[in-house]
Formats: structure tokens, sequence, C-alpha cells
């Protein structure tokens, strides 16, 4: 190992989880479904931005690779092993989502992964579909694709439960 790693203060290490550490978490409790698993991958995600110790260009740039890195542990958890299902209200309360936002949050995390990842970035996160092909290395175009997609399933399953049809 060579002499030149980097090494961050705690203070730095605490505004970095005080910045970004809400967001993280919300995009890996909607991919895993489940509290413990989205603090053990936002715990990796910060743990790899630590020992990598990576440059970044600008503050979005760092933005964008911390997103790109909890997205990637957190699928890579979902393959490791089937996730639960069911969702805590007080869970979605305690990442900052609203009761009447909790059916739409809900909706999203039992997207397939693919979907889920952008509807989140999307709609929660806001981010728009030429931001979020950069974070998550697709084309705008399969962005789109997939957001068009996902709202498709979304009405399907709210039209079956419901039985609510969209005109």
């Amino acid at each position: 190992m060579s002499g030149n790693k980097k090494t961050y203060s705690n203070e730095y290490i605490k505004e970095l989880v005080e910045k970004y550490g809400v967001m993280l978490f919300r995009i890996c409790y909607c991919i895993l479904c489940h509290r413990d698993d989205a603090e053990d991958a936002l715990q990796d995600t910060f743990l790899k931005y630590l020992t990598k110790a990576p440059e970044f260009e600008s503050e979005e740039h760092e933005k964008a690779w911390l997103i790109k890195v909890a997205t990637n542990t957190s699928k890579n958890a979902v393959l490791l092993k089937k996730r639960r299902k069911t969702v805590d209200l007080d869970e979605l309360r305690s990442i900052g989502i609203e009761d009447e936002d909790s059916e739409v949050f809900e909706s999203i995390m039992a997207l397939p992964v693919k979907f889920k990842i952008v509807m989140t970035l999307y709609y929660i996160e806001g981010y728009n579909s030429k931001e979020i092909s950069k974070i998550i290395g697709v084309s705008a175009d399969a962005v789109r694709k997939r957001l068009q997609k996902g709202r498709e399933i979304l009405k399907t399953e709210i039209e079956r439960c419901d039985g609510y049809e969209f005109k």
C-alpha cells in the first residue's frame, strides 16, 4: 500500500454525512425496502468514499458519485438476498417521507430496481432526466423511457388495487 492515502478529519466526515446522508439513505431505503439494510448500504457508501478518496471536479460531481455508489451498493445487496417488502410508516416518516406521500413512496419501492432508481431520483430527489443519466450511466432517453414505464406500472397497480381507472 502506498503512503499517499488521503485522510479526513472527523469534522469533514461529519459535514459529509450531514450534507448527503438523508438523501442517500432515502435512495438506499427505496431500493432495499428495509431500514437496517439501507443503513448498511449507506455505511458502505461512505466507507467507499473514505477508502477510495476520489478527487472531484465539483460538488455536483461528488454528489453524483455518492448517489451512484449508494445505488450500486443497494442493487448488489438486492442481488445477494431477497429483501422484505413491507414498509413501516414510522420508518418512512423518519427518512422525511410525509404521510400523504407514503403510498406513492411504497408504490415506487415495489417497482423493479431499474425503475425505482430513476423514479426516486426524479420524483423524490428532484433530478431531471439528463442529470439522472449522468449519475446512473445510461442515456437520457433510457431514463425517460424508464420513467414512462415506471409510471405505467404504478398506474396499472393503482387501477388493479383500487378498482380505479385512469382516463
